[in-house]
């Protein structure tokens, strides 16, 4: 492996990681990267062969005891010679003592068993236009809105509003309850990034649910998509389809939570891809019964 050095990733090459996560059909956000880097700013690790940049990987530490492995790709060119089997091995030295969760795809899910990860549940992305979409072009969003029960179909006593409205250290105190680590500059980039749209609903002065729509490479993606119930979650995602052309939007949906899949099913979304959530240890306690869209395949 003469020529081959592993680097810390600079602001180019994050952007060159997101382009091929695009060519592997990933779909990833247009400004994904912005958050990322804020989340661990030493957690993104570049393999180059004689300067050329042929692999990546993400080891991003949370906390003192999580981190998560993601963006690993070998170009294809350059697999089955050793590179991208250096660059896991330097990611996961990084994360040394910590329990380690990643998204594998289907195809590797084998190799991240050999190296002791554990499946504890699906993510489905189900892509479509959501049932009730009723082609608003997003304007009325802001912060000023909200809706009652009455309009949305959420219950009673249940207002939709501009996630920025809230008193930021209610959402982060909110995320955290399905996240093993807290990451409050991550949460506060991934909300507030040009382009995207975060909207909570609120019961009584108490957050019950949370999505954020981010444009991406093709249809737009929703994640985090927080929900103390179905009905929560699907007056969440029909406003957040507001924001997509056409009202095309794709979910990350884990099948721990058996409502999460039969309400994407039921508004008539379609799985188009699947990946495993999986763990070197135990799974940490979530609450999953309210987890109807992940945040991100990549950090968690």
């Amino acid at each position: 492996m003469t020529g081959f050095e592993i680097t810390g990733a600079s602001a180019a090459d994050m952007e060159l990681m997101r382009g091929w996560a695009d060519e592997e059909g990933w779909n990833p956000g247009d400004s994904d990267r912005f958050a990322f880097a804020v989340a661990d700013p030493e957690g993104f690790l570049v393999g180059r062969l004689d300067g050329e940049p042929v692999a990546c990987i993400s080891a991003v530490r949370y906390g003192a005891g999580f981190g998560f492995i993601g963006l690993y790709i070998a170009r294809p060119a350059f697999r089955g010679q050793g590179y991208g089997i250096r660059l896991w091995h330097a990611g996961m030295e990084r994360l040394d003592g910590r329990l380690v969760g990643l998204d594998g795809v289907v195809a590797q899910q084998g190799n991240y068993r050999k190296s002791g990860f554990l499946p504890a549940w699906n993510n489905v992305r189900y892509e479509g236009v959501p049932e009730g979409y009723d082609g608003g072009d997003g304007e009325s969003d802001g912060g000023a809105e909200n809706e009652t029960g009455n309009g949305n179909g959420t219950g009673a006593g249940v207002a939709i509003v501009d996630a920025a409205s809230l008193p930021f250290g209610l959402l982060a105190a909110y995320d955290r309850r399905f996240f093993p680590e807290p990451r409050p500059a991550f949460l506060s980039a991934w909300t507030a990034l040009p382009g995207r749209t975060a909207l909570a609903a609120v019961r009584d002065g108490r957050i019950e649910g949370l999505g954020v729509i981010r444009p991406c490479s093709a249809a737009h993606r929703i994640g985090p998509l927080y929900a103390a119930d179905p009905a929560v979650a699907a007056a969440l995602l029909r406003r957040l389809a507001r924001h997509a052309p056409a009202g095309v939007v794709s979910v990350d949906v884990p099948d721990a939570n058996p409502q999460a899949a039969a309400l994407l099913a039921g508004l008539g979304l379609v799985p188009v891809f699947e990946t495993a959530r999986m763990y070197t240890g135990p799974a940490p306690d979530l609450a999953l019964a309210e987890l109807f869209g992940v945040t991100s395949l990549e950090l968690g």
